[in-house]
């Protein structure tokens, strides 16, 4: 395991945004959309701070979690298994599909790409 502390700092940053974003915004634009950019970029930052995977695996990786997570959202998963009244839950795994959280992770996705190739040269 390799320890890297900027991606560790950035997470808390981007964990910061997303409760401010979570508890006072409520709009159509940056808490659905803006919101889903960021939780993509947050999940690669925590996992890129313990790990030692390439760039490119971590954001497949998180990329496919997302995506996972979106299509259990469409099977009515935390009905089946008795969750629908746990707020925790929904918040952490959602509770309705929406094609467009599908683009925002895929932008967050593409975003992380775009860093790190050209601003981050010792990204491996």
């Amino acid at each position: 395991m390799k320890f890297k502390l900027l991606y560790l700092l950035s997470f808390c940053l981007l964990l910061i945004i997303e409760v401010g974003i979570a508890l006072f915004i409520n709009d159509a634009i940056i808490r659905p959309f803006v919101g889903d950019v960021l939780v993509v970029i947050l999940i690669y930052c925590f996992v890129r701070a313990f790990t030692k995977f390439s760039y490119l695996k971590v954001v497949i990786g998180v990329l496919l979690f997302a995506y996972l997570v979106e299509a259990i959202q469409a099977t009515s998963f935390i009905d089946w298994v008795g969750l629908s009244d746990n707020k925790v839950a929904k918040i952490v795994l959602g509770s309705t599909f929406d094609w467009k959280d599908l683009l925002a992770y895929t932008v967050g996705a593409v975003l992380i790409l775009i860093f790190e190739k050209y601003y981050n040269t010792s990204s491996t």
